[in-house]
């Protein structure tokens, strides 16, 4: 009996070790930055490689003037995203690359209170009444980026983060409607409206490289 009280004592010296490596190859976290507000969950395959899972939402205010109309937008964020995280040494420092798969876009509202040119033509706010638009990016977005990331080195328990790269999207997708206005159903007006939804789309082509700044803390468990 003894032996067996022994050899249960020595095998759970064993595996004691074995068991806290394993947990420590894992950690989560919270996040803050331009993608929103989230949460990821890591795991250490490597002393080099980490391969992360995020999800990230924010909804704000972001006023725009497209083709000299201004638009009342609200941007609503709400993504999910997977990661390789490269340490290059198996240190802190780090090459990220993924994609980021959901919801990115800007709901546009335009009121105009003076005449205003929708396409090639000058209309009056009766006419026009209100503005209506939406530009989305696309729901799959490959990113790259570098940072900083100490979860995984050393012995303790918390680590912080911080990253900076890019997100790439198509040239966002935009459609612009009016209502409210008396030639909102007008085949003319329409048409006019057609050529400013083309010329918004052009303005706005910028916004398919989405800046990533991110910060956040981790623990290991």
């Amino acid at each position: 009996m003894n032996k067996i009280i022994g050899g249960c004592a020595f095998g759970a010296v064993l595996l004691s070790p074995l068991a806290t490596a394993q947990a420590q190859t894992f950690a989560g976290g919270a996040n803050i930055g331009t993608p929103g507000v989230g949460v990821q969950v890591s795991a250490q395959a490597n002393e080099m490689l980490v391969i992360r899972g995020a999800v990230d939402g924010l909804s704000f205010g972001r006023n725009e003037t497209y083709s000299d109309v201004r638009y009342e937008g609200d941007a609503k964020l709400l993504t999910g995203g997977l990661f390789a995280d490269l340490h290059p040494g198996g240190g802190a420092f780090l090459l990220s690359g993924g994609a980021y798969f959901g919801k990115r876009k800007l709901e546009l509202v335009g009121r105009p209170t003076g005449n205003v040119e929708i396409g090639d033509v000058t209309y009056t706010p009766a006419q026009v009444g209100q503005l209506n638009g939406e530009a989305k990016l696309s729901k799959v977005q490959p990113f790259l980026g570098v940072g900083y990331d100490n979860t995984f080195t050393g012995d303790r328990s918390w680590g912080f983060r911080a990253l900076v790269g890019v997100a790439f999207s198509k040239k966002p997708d935009v459609e612009l409607t009016a209502s409210g206005g008396t030639l909102s159903t007008n085949a003319a007006f329409l048409a006019e409206l057609a050529e400013e939804e083309a010329e918004v789309r052009e303005d706005a082509k910028d916004f398919r490289y989405f800046p990533v700044v991110q910060l956040g803390i981790t623990r290991r468990f």
